[in-house]
Parts: C-alpha cells; sequence; structure tokens
C-alpha cells in the first residue's frame, strides 16, 4: 500500500499552484476513507481495539491524522474512543441491532416517500446507472464494489428527499451499522443474494414511477431482511450474546 503522505520532492512539485488547505482536505479525506474501509471490511475484530502504530505504518501517516480520522468514525459511530487509552471497534449486540436497522428501514421508507415527490429526472437515470454497475459486481461476485454503489444507490434516495433533518439522521446512523451490513453480505446464501438484488430491481421500478407508498413499503422490508441477515451473522461469529453498546 502506498504512502498518503507524499515525499519531499513531491511536496516542491505540490507547492507550486497548488492550495494547501484544500491539499490537506484532499490528504485527510483519503485517510478517512481508507480507514473506514479497512474497519467496515473487518480487519480489526469487533470490540477490538485500534492499533494505530501498525494503521500509521500501513497508510504512511502519523498519528496526528490518524487520530483525527478516528474522531469522524467516532461521530459516525464505527468506532468508540476510550479516554487515554486511544480507540476500539463498536461492538452491536442482537438487541442493538433490531433498534438501528428498525431505525434505518423507518428513515429509509419516510426517504422513498419523499424522494418520489421530489426526484429529477437525472437523479434517477444516475441511481439506475448506479443499479446497473452494481449488478455487475454482483454477476462478478465482487463483494467490495457491491457494497460500495449499494450504499450509494441509498444515499442518493436519501439524498432525493430534499430532507437536511431527514439526511443528517440518517447519515448518524448508518455509521452505526455499516460494518455489520458489510460482514453480513459474507454471511447470505447465495439466493440470498439473488433476493436482494431483485428487491433492489423492485425499488428502482417503483421510483421510476414515482410510486412514494409502494417505495416506502419496499424499502423497509428491504431493511428488515438486511436485519435478518445481520443478526444471523451475529450469531454465527458467537457475538449475539454481548453488551449492547
Amino acid at each position: 500500500m502506498k504512502p498518503l503522505i507524499p515525499s519531499d520532492a513531491t511536496s516542491k512539485v505540490l507547492g507550486a499552484g497548488t492550495d494547501p488547505d484544500r491539499e490537506d482536505l484532499s490528504l485527510h479525506d483519503e485517510i478517512l476513507t481508507r480507514l473506514r474501509d479497512h474497519i467496515v471490511e473487518g480487519n480489526i475484530p469487533d470490540g477490538g481495539r485500534v492499533p494505530e502504530r501498525q494503521l500509521c505504518e500501513m497508510l504512511g501517516i502519523s498519528r496526528t491524522p490518524l487520530r483525527e480520522a478516528l474522531k469522524v468514525l467516532a461521530s459516525e459511530g464505527l468506532v468508540e474512543l476510550l479516554p487515554n487509552r486511544g480507540a476500539r471497534v463498536r461492538q452491536l449486540s442482537e438487541h442493538d441491532l433490531g433498534e438501528l436497522f428498525d431505525v434505518m428501514g423507518g428513515l429509509e421508507g419516510l426517504a422513498g416517500r419523499l424522494a418520489c415527490e421530489n426526484i429529477t429526472d437525472a437523479e434517477i437515470a444516475e441511481i439506475e446507472r448506479l443499479h446497473y454497475e452494481m449488478y455487475g459486481f454482483y454477476l462478478h461476485r465482487d463483494m467490495h464494489g457491491y457494497f460500495r454503489v449499494n450504499q450509494l444507490i441509498h444515499q442518493k434516495i436519501v439524498e432525493a428527499s430534499r430532507n437536511t433533518v431527514l439526511l443528517a439522521t440518517y447519515a448518524n446512523f448508518a455509521g452505526r451499522i455499516r460494518r455489520v451490513r458489510y460482514s453480513a453480505n459474507f454471511a447470505r446464501k447465495r439466493e440470498r443474494w439473488g433476493e436482494a438484488m431483485r428487491e433492489h430491481e423492485t425499488i428502482l421500478d417503483a421510483l421510476r414511477r414515482r410510486a412514494g407508498s409502494e417505495l416506502s413499503d419496499i424499502l423497509f422490508r428491504h431493511l428488515r431482511n438486511k436485519r435478518t441477515a445481520a443478526v444471523e451473522h451475529l450469531k454465527a461469529d458467537g457475538m449475539a450474546g454481548a453488551e449492547p453498546a
């Protein structure tokens, strides 16, 4: 993995005609994205301490930008910051998952209803493009690509609601279950993954027709099915008895 911090020679080149603030922001975003993916993809166990030294070496950064990124992930609910003891990956119990997925289902259901009232043709076309991109990843059994585009589709629908309060609330809860949603995909049987793709076909169809009530129901059931897969994965990993985080 290449270091994220540019070499001295590269820095001199970047210094010419480059906005330092924009460069720092871009670097922060890249660190954050790679760290988030590393944790979401299960490279650190649930409840496990975040190995700061190893991550700094892996990302080619110092501890200061790493800890700044961890603060963001803590605000998203993906990790917990421990006073004077670093951070650990947030561990969720079956009870936690049940509540979180029900709230997410309600939020996505509302977003679907509002999106059908406000979405533009161009936004529907973009979601349709993402849908077929996701289908390609499904056919190639590429879980990383599938999950990334799947999350983008759900995000686009929420954004189309044109409701900033809903968008902020959704972002807050989405981070808390992003990791388990990713992990649960691997626990799915082949037929369940196919079922999820068929559910996305019905989501796209209802969105095209701007059938708000129908889309709302489909999205809520879709999240309920994801909750079932997530709980099954939790039990398979022997973590169902964990205390709520």
